[in-house]
């Protein structure tokens, strides 16, 4: 996906291979798979679609499309883990899942963290191996590895917030709920984020698309409303990545980052909190756009 951060990207430089870069959905934020088939070549070795913001991407024809090409399909799950595709848990779409468990995403430990998903055992076996530097057993190494275990503070207090989690996301889809009212007047002015049907999001952010984005968030901060933007420019502009072959338009990721905001989410914000956060957002378009 051409609109992300830029850890996928990175992986797949540091491996030796070039990423290219194909353009979203303007509605979820998540790779367009109608897109996909166009930035496919001989050299194409696998699909990476990035589940942005909680939500699954078009897994279904994402996964045919690969299939068809005899591409593997490695899902970004690091903002989607404990969303739901048709029934199936994202980590669960495809032949690779890779999720984080960084403190600012909805399952967070206290540093850094994540887990690698698969069904298949022989890949299974390789990255346990990998991640104790290519150990099959002690002090004996059947491949070259790294040193990729978490912490074992990090995994107490995943495994402590585990517990709890459901209810978190639970939460989250409630606020993003109540946000979706309380910016109902104003739908005319922001885009609200869009969960497909067949899907629900874990709201890893609340990410709404508003124009003279840069003079709404300054307003809202004047005003005691944090805000964040995810992401001010797409890879595509990241100037490590100039060099790298694009598809052919990336104009929606661009636009995109021009106009994304992302306003407090989490399990605990309360509806008193949401009010007043609805308030000024309402006198602040006001202010900037009429």
């Amino acid at each position: 996906s051409a609109f992300s951060f830029i850890a996928a990207a990175e992986m797949i430089a540091l491996l030796g291979a070039k990423p290219v870069f194909v353009d979203i959905q303007p509605d979820t934020f998540n790779i367009d798979p109608t897109k996909i088939k166009a930035a496919i070549s001989k050299r194409t070795r696998a699909v990476i679609p990035i589940s942005l913001f909680g939500q699954p991407a078009d897994m279904d024809e994402i996964n045919q499309l690969a299939t068809k090409h005899g591409l593997t399909v490695i899902e970004d799950a690091a903002q989607s883990f404990g969303a739901s595709y048709k029934d199936k848990k994202s980590c669960n779409l495809s032949t690779i899942a890779c999720t984080s468990f960084f403190p600012s995403k909805p399952l967070g430990c206290y540093g850094d963290g994540g887990a690698i998903f698969t069904n298949d055992e022989k890949l299974a076996t390789a990255m346990r191996e990998i991640r104790v530097h290519g150990q099959a057993q002690r002090y004996h190494h059947t491949r070259v590895g790294i040193g990729g275990r978490m912490d074992t503070i990090q995994c107490a207090v995943v495994i402590a917030k585990l517990e709890r989690f459901a209810w978190e996301v639970q939460q989250r889809q409630a606020v993003a709920a109540n946000y979706a009212e309380l910016f109902s007047p104003f739908a005319d002015k922001i885009q609200r984020p869009m969960v497909r049907h067949d899907r629900t999001s874990v709201f890893a952010q609340y990410t709404v698309r508003v124009r003279k984005r840069d003079r709404l968030r300054e307003a809202l901060s004047d005003n005691g409303v944090p805000t964040a933007v995810h992401y001010p420019l797409s890879i595509t502009k990241q100037p490590a990545y100039a060099g790298f072959a694009l598809s052919a338009d990336t104009e929606i990721s661009e636009t995109a980052a021009a106009e994304v905001l992302s306003l407090p989410m989490h399990p605990y914000l309360g509806t008193d909190t949401q009010k007043t956060i609805a308030l000024q957002l309402g006198e602040a378009l006001k202010k900037n756009y009429i």
